[in-house]
């Protein structure tokens, strides 16, 4: 769609939501026809957004909202927006069927310009809703510069963004709202100008400077310009540098993406006139970078005072150095990425380089060639070019950036921690190795197998004792047993009752259910092969539940009077959400406790009269900010009951929510302890009661942040720091001898979520999960002493690879396990959890979810997962009902008392198709594990973005396909009811359940309440968690520790200080 006028526009996913994959799709959509898009990713706050806008001169912002909350975020944007003399900017929105139709229509009278409901998108079509965009925001913003009012202080964020705009499009600025900002005295700001190849890290050490420069000068004031490429096919741009960028948020910066537009070059036309017009307001630095050049390319030095070259050690052969302009020109150079293989050469040979360019023959001589680490938080080699900066300013004559030599020595840095050590990066391919050798062996021993089994059945021929001898070596002993007592693990299961061992504890259970035909269904049926090879084949292969690899099932019988039954519950206030727990658990023997956190526990905050934080709170999930809440959710539960387990759906702050149950775990017992005693516990008693508590609890917490990171959902910390945590609370689990928690759940659902297709969400999954084993094991931890401690969580839904990616996953871990890590029997168990797919849930024909649960839920059960949660029908809308709970509970419970197939517990083996797709998933899970090797393993290929992008284009495929109508999903592309589709259709009102306002405001007078009651005590234990972040200690045993007395936002925020915040991509 060609426009009238340049189209700028702001997209981003609300604050507290995860999953941008929808808004992701919106913005390559709006490129595509033309716009040019400031994508700011997911978990940004109203006023992030705002800001961007106003300092982008963008026409319009489309956010996206499907975590609650909405009808305040909006409105507040709109105020926002409003206050600032931006009235003119298009608001767009959508959250799925989530803002339902009442709240749609109440916000667009509000002034929102269009809430896209999925009854929209299904009568438009992606296109016309991206053209309706489009369409509305063609206009010049410029018409309204001169009804902006000047703010009473800081930087006129509105005035100079709709003045960039003007002089990007040939226009006079309009300067009235901007007198108050011009600059009084002084010289003008000198430019550091920043380029560099394409992805050496330019935006990201930029935000690592002004960070440093912000710390160090508090009230310094500093503008920063990014060029984007415009694409020349559409015009449209991924103006996608201030994603990236933390030190927005600080007051005194202002930046600006402007995109190339035609200019052939790496610096646009408009830049130069940009930076003369900004020299003339109050800045004290400005910042200018251009998009990603090669060899030749030096524009930047036309525009720049100071200029800094930015490369990795990827330039190929040492004589490329020599092609390389910046080089002979550059102030300094850093060589980012300073973690990549190569990096030490490089540094070297771009030393050299750089002294013959300037004919420095005294090697002794400094050179500013620096190596950085910009995604390691508070790097010594940014630090170390930070000073070098500072100094190259006041050379040029600057005196505002000049640091004392005390400030300068205080610049000390942390080394990045290694996860993966450089002499084990190709774990993925040594595991890929390892499952097709096992496999291999099988094959060919099952040849020899058939000889063996000929030879036995026809005694009358005749095989010489060297040639059985030969065979038999094929074997080691305890196989050839193995082989030679299949008819004897027939006859065990031909019985009525089976019994096994648990952990030294003999169980035994009945083999047979009766039909009301009066037939004994067997719970596990063997194949009834003659043939040795076959026996072999699938005792390698498949065996029977609860035998090695484990493919059939990780335990020999389900437990009996209990099901895998799962559900979540969280909503409003702890008391509200234990309350659910309770009904949800009435008449149930055992008590599955699955909590889901609302997003402002989520993302680690707590309750906060800010609007946009005010409308999540307690919704979509349980807030959770105290010890106190925690003892209040978990009420009327003995905690150390086997019978009792726990699971918490929480990512980025899971350290802390974790240190807030195992306090309330132990905090109980002491309690139940002390009532029976009527006395206090000593010292001793109380650390026995402890020791007690943390290796009886049951229960699981996901705390997976690769995924996370993979997901774009609730990261909050840097990546390393993030990782570092895990390992910590994994070490402080060996230590205190923690068997029956999970200390993560590694989980493919939010994988899923987020758009990828099953064998994307297993291999990915997968190569997380080896990618902890490797690092744990770099920490010195045992394979034996964690791997217990490892669970997995997956979604399913209606494609065939669903059907056996549990099938997959437990042979290949099993396999990998044994063979290649030595781990034992128990180690060699993958448990995981499903939880039926989030993404089949429809806002439209919601009826008809409860049919693709059930089908999700008996593929779950039939590949024996060991616990299930399936989804409310009215999930995709709202916080669910009692009435939906309810139904969703019963699917699980009809599949598991009332459906006949499911009395057996093997029921895909044998299946010819289950067997080949068996074989078909765990090969293409194999060479996904290649491509990832071959980028680096898991970290290298999440530096490229390897994941983010097979999510991301596998997310647009599935939604080309449901829009074009390839792929049929009935209620929403095909068997549609007719009436949806009439103009000014009205869906039905249906139950939402919500956080009522008096929760809210209890929540936020509790959290109040518990800061002023420990204000002390938390201020002391806030310090000794920072010591023990830097000094290397063990960070969740001192989480245990504040845990008691810090609320969520006060560890959360500490910890940010010295482990750093998460940084964003596109």
């Amino acid at each position: 769609m060609s426009s009238t006028h340049p189209i700028r526009i702001v997209t981003a996913a609300s604050l507290f939501d995860g999953h941008d994959a929808a808004i992701n799709v919106i913005r390559r959509m709006l490129q595509d026809n033309g716009a040019e898009v400031i994508h700011l990713g997911h978990n940004r706050s109203v006023r992030e957004v705002a800001e961007a806008v106003l300092q982008e001169g963008a026409q319009g912002v489309c956010v996206s909202s499907y975590q609650g909350g909405h009808m305040e975020y909006f409105k507040y944007l709109r105020d926002l927006l409003v206050e600032n003399g931006a009235a003119h900017v298009k608001i767009f929105g959508g959250g799925g069927g989530v803002i339902v139709h009442e709240e749609k229509t109440e916000l667009e009278r509000y002034g929102i310009t269009r809430i896209f409901h999925p009854d929209d998108g299904r009568r438009l079509g992606l296109e016309g809703m991206i053209l309706e965009i489009v369409k509305a925001c063609d206009f010049d913003p410029g018409q309204f510069a001169a009804k902006v009012s000047a703010p009473k202080t800081g930087v006129p964020q509105t005035g100079l963004g709709l003045a960039l705009t003007a002089i990007e499009t040939g226009q006079a600025p309009v300067l009235e709202s901007l007198t108050g900002f011009k600059r009084k005295a002084g010289s003008p700001p000198l430019v550091l100008g920043i380029t560099g190849t394409g992805g050496a890290g330019k935006s990201s050490l930029i935000d690592e400077l002004v960070t440093r420069f912000k710390n160090q000068f508090p009230d310094a004031k500093i503008a920063v310009v990014c060029v984007d490429p415009s694409k020349r096919k559409t015009g449209g741009a991924l103006l996608g540098d201030r994603i990236r960028m933390n030190s927005l948020a600080r007051t005194g910066t202002f930046m600006r993406s402007v995109a190339s537009r035609g200019s052939g070059s790496e610096i646009s036309l408009a830049l130069p006139n940009i930076l003369k017009f900004l020299k003339d307001y109050d800045f004290d630095l400005l910042i200018a970078e251009s998009s990603g050049i090669g060899q030749a390319s030096s524009k930047i030095l036309e525009v720049s005072d100071l200029s800094l070259y930015v490369m990795t050690s990827e330039f190929g052969a040492q004589s490329q150095l020599e092609k390389i302009d910046m080089i002979d020109y550059a102030d300094l150079i850093a060589i980012n990425k300073a973690d990549r293989r190569g990096a030490l050469d490089a540094h070297r040979d771009v030393q050299k380089q750089y002294r013959r360019a300037r004919k420095i023959f005294d090697h002794a001589t400094p050179v500013p060639v620096h190596l950085t680490q910009a995604s390691n938080f508070n790097d010594q080699g940014v630090n170390e070019l930070f000073v070098a900066l500072t100094r190259a300013l006041a050379a040029k004559g600057d005196p505002r950036f000049q640091l004392t030599e005390e400030r300068t020595r205080a610049l000390g840095g942390s080394d990045k921690q290694t996860v993966v050590p450089t002499e084990r990066q190709n774990y993925l391919s040594e595991i890929v190795s390892t499952v097709r050798s096992y496999k291999a062996r099988v094959e060919e021993q099952a040849r020899v197998a058939s000889k063996i089994g000929a030879a036995e059945l026809l005694k009358e021929l005749e095989v010489p004792a060297a040639t059985r001898t030969a065979w038999e070596k094929e074997f080691t002993g305890p196989e050839l047993s193995e082989l030679r007592g299949f008819d004897e693990l027939k006859k065990s299961y031909a019985g009525h009752e089976f019994r096994y061992e648990v952990r030294g504890r003999e169980v035994r259970q009945p083999l047979t259910r009766k039909s009301l035909c009066g037939l004994d269904i067997p719970r596990v049926v063997l194949p009834s092969y003659t043939d040795w090879g076959d026996r072999w084949r699938y005792l390698k292969l498949e065996n029977v539940p609860g035998s090695f690899p484990f493919t059939a099932g990780v335990f020999p019988l389900k437990r009996s009077e209990e099901d895998p039954t799962r559900q979540f519950a969280g909503e409003g206030t702890p008391e509200r959400t234990n309350r659910r727990f309770h009904y949800l658990s009435r008449g149930e023997p055992a008590k599955r406790l699955s909590t889901a956190f609302d997003s402002v526990t989520l993302y680690g905050e707590d309750p906060d009269p800010r609007p946009d934080i005010y409308g999540k709170v307690g919704e979509s999930g349980v807030s959770i900010a105290t010890l106190a809440d925690m003892k209040k959710l978990y009420s009327g539960f003995d905690l150390c009951d086997p019978s009792t387990s726990v699971s918490m759906t929480i990512n980025g702050p899971a350290p802390m929510i974790l240190a807030f149950f195992m306090n309330t775990a132990i905090d109980q017992q002491v309690e139940k302890r002390e009532t029976e005693l009527g006395r206090k516990l000593d010292s001793a008693e109380f650390d026995k009661v402890r020791r007690q508590t943390l290796g009886t609890v049951r229960g699981t917490v996901q705390a997976d942040i690769l995924k996370e990171d993979q997901g774009q959902n609730t990261c909050i910390f840097s990546i390393d720091f993030a990782l570092k945590m895990m390992a910590d609370i994994q070490e402080y689990f060996v230590l205190n001898d923690v068997k029956n928690f999970y200390s993560v759940s590694i989980s493919g659902y939010h994988i899923a979520e987020a758009g990828a297709n099953p064998i994307t969400q297993l291999a990915l999954t997968l190569s997380n999960a080896f990618t902890y084993i490797e690092y744990y094991l770099s920490r010195g931890l045992s394979v034996d002493a964690f791997a217990p401690n490892l669970s997995f969580f997956f979604s399913n839904g209606l494609d065939p690879e669903y059907t056996v990616i549990g099938r997959v996953a437990r042979r290949i871990w099993a396999v990998a396990l044994r063979d290649k890590y030595r781990a034992n029997d128990r180690s060699q168990k993958l448990k995981y959890h499903i939880q039926t797919s989030g993404r089949s849930l429809h806002a439209q024909e919601i009826d008809f979810n409860d049919i693709r649960t059930t089908l999700q839920a008996l593929i779950a059960i039939f590949d024996q997962c060991n616990s299930l949660h399936t989804n409310a029908y009215d999930e995709a809308i709202t916080t669910p009902t009692e009435e939906s709970v309810r139904r969703a509970k019963a699917i699980q419970m009809i599949i598991n008392k009332e459906f006949g197939m499911a009395k057996n517990e093997n029921p895909l083996q044998g299946s010819y198709f289950a067997e080949w797709l068996t074989d078909q998933v765990e090969e293409a899970v194999l060479e996904e594990f290649l491509a990832i090797n071959a980028r680096g393993g898991v970290l290298g290929a999440m530096e490229t973005q390897y994941q983010r992008g097979r999510i991301q284009e596998e997310s647009l495929y599935y939604e080309t396909l449901k829009h074009n109508g390839d792929l049929p999903i009935v209620g929403v592309n095909t068997f549609v009811d007719p009436k949806t589709l009439e103009e000014g259709f009205v869906p039905p009102k249906i139950e939402m359940a919500r956080a009522t306002p008096q929760e809210k405001k209890q929540q936020l007078e509790n959290v109040v309440s518990y800061r002023d009651t420990h204000a002390s005590e938390a201020e002391k234990q806030l310090a000794a968690l920072k010591k023990a972040a830097t000094s290397g200690e063990n960070i969740f045993a001192a989480l245990m520790a504040a845990a008691r007395v810090c609320t969520l936002g006060q560890m959360t925020t500490a910890l940010y200080e010295v482990g750093g915040k998460y940084r964003r991509n596109v």
